[in-house]
């Protein structure tokens, strides 16, 4: 008599209770799944996750104090062994091109039927991933050409604006910043929200992801 397989265990991050619970109840009903935690806030995320090791983290893309790409770069990077599936209300390239770098699985809408994403859970606790191959070619291209794209991306940023993207990217605060170029805190936060606004960002952190990531690529051919 074969003995019964371990359940997959997943953990959601959704700042929406009715969906968390709605998602949970959902995988809940499938013999073969097991939600072992949840959180709420992206702070609260990884401390949970670290404590239970899920075979699978369901990650909501868009939270409150940050995002849901930055749990999965830090997941990824700490317990690589950890699949994680993206879900968003939103259809949105960037977010999709950044979940991918920060090393996801899957990336899904929250429309996706119920029976789907059952699948897809078990597709990424099995090792596979759920990247289309529209998708998958969309990032190679990018990837083929992140230099000549992230150049047109802060084509409209002043000197002084590249140099405070430059210093957001090694973690200083505005008023850290301030002290290093001989300006007033202030003056260091209305730059920061007109960065924001031509880069099309949302926050402070996707800066610094910015910033790192074209320190990366430059790396190689210094």
């Amino acid at each position: 008599m074969g003995t019964t397989p371990d359940p997959i265990r997943v953990f959601l991050l959704d700042d929406h209770e009715v969906v968390r619970r709605g998602v949970a109840a959902l995988l809940e009903a499938e013999d073969d799944i097991q939600v072992v935690g949840e959180a709420g806030t992206a702070a609260s995320a990884l401390p949970r996750i670290r404590a239970v090791r899920p075979d699978v983290a369901v990650l909501d893309v868009r939270l409150p104090d940050g995002s849901g790409v930055e749990v999965c770069r830090d997941v990824r990077s700490e317990m690589p062994e950890i699949g994680c599936l993206m879900l968003t209300s939103f259809a949105d390239d960037e977010a999709l091109f950044q979940a991918v770098l920060a090393g996801a699985s899957g990336y899904v809408l929250k429309q996706i039927h119920g029976s789907d994403l059952v699948g897809a859970v078990r597709t990424i606790a099995g090792g596979g991933s759920l990247l289309d191959p529209v998708s998958t070619a969309r990032i190679l291209d990018r990837l083929r050409t992140p230099q000549a794209q992230e150049v047109d991306r802060l084509e409209g940023l002043s000197p002084q604006e590249r140099q405070i993207v430059d210093l957001i990217g090694e973690g200083m605060t505005n008023r850290q910043i301030g002290e290093r170029l001989f300006l007033a805190e202030k003056t260091v936060k209305n730059y920061v929200s007109h960065i924001l606004s031509t880069l099309g960002l949302q926050r402070r952190t996707q800066v610094a992801v910015l910033a790192t990531e074209m320190r990366t690529e430059d790396r190689p051919r210094g």
